[in-house]
């Protein structure tokens, strides 16, 4: 399992992993097999997401903020509430099948490390292939 560290910029976004996780697919030289993704972060996720559409990320995002608002009152101590709600709803990992040395993923998907908390410096997250 190798850790990648990355930083984020904004209070939430989708920051595109794809190509650091397939490098470390291929690194590994697992030709058929299971890749997990995972962050150890509760306030953030990582997703799989349509991939060539900006404005769709913004909508996932804007929807989860619906979901979760940050002007809403919770009971839990701290701001961050809505970001550990988010986090949450989407997950801390995903698993991609390797087929052929390459990550298995569809013509429209691509790997996403979601920040709900940012900016922070440095997020990780974490690629196992077996």
């Amino acid at each position: 399992m190798i850790k990648i560290e990355l930083d984020t910029n904004y209070k939430t976004e989708m920051i595109d992993i794809s190509e650091s996780v397939a490098h470390e697919v291929m690194r590994q030289g697992i030709r058929d097999g299971l890749c997990t993704v995972f962050t150890p972060h509760t306030t953030a996720s990582v997703v799989l997401f349509e991939k060539t559409d900006p404005k769709l990320r913004r909508d996932f995002l804007a929807s989860l903020s619906r979901i979760a608002p940050a002007d809403t009152s919770y009971e839990s101590d701290g701001d961050n509430t809505p970001a550990h709600i988010k986090s949450t709803l989407c997950g801390a990992r995903i698993v991609i099948p390797v087929k052929d040395g390459q990550l298995f993923l569809g013509k429209w998907q691509a790997i996403f490390f979601c920040e709900f908390d940012g900016p922070r410096s440095p997020r990780e997250y974490y690629v196992q292939v077996i």
